[in-house]
């Protein structure tokens, strides 16, 4: 059976209608140094348990969500649209 995803806008979808784009990172200034780009664009982490993940709703509202999700069990801990994650964040 197919794992399904909670999208605050489409409802519950497969995960096949999802592609996961990487850690939910707050995004440099735009004067930040060389360095700091550098880590925000090419370094991540990979770790075991709790993490934040920008996910696009490809097949659906077309939507950015921000998923958070546990890497071990794979189990969804709440989803929510980028936009208010970006609102919460500033």
């Amino acid at each position: 059976m197919a794992s399904l995803i909670p999208c605050p806008h489409c409802g519950q979808r497969p995960k096949e209608e999802f592609t996961i784009k990487g850690e939910a990172l707050a995004r440099p200034a735009a004067d930040a140094s060389q360095e700091i780009w550098f880590d925000y664009v090419y370094l991540r982490d990979d770790p075991r348990g709790a993490y934040m993940e920008y996910w696009h709703h490809t097949s659906g509202c077309r939507r950015w969500l921000v998923v958070s999700r546990d890497t071990a069990t794979h189990e969804i801990e709440g989803v929510r649209d980028a936009a208010a994650h970006k609102e919460a964040a500033e």
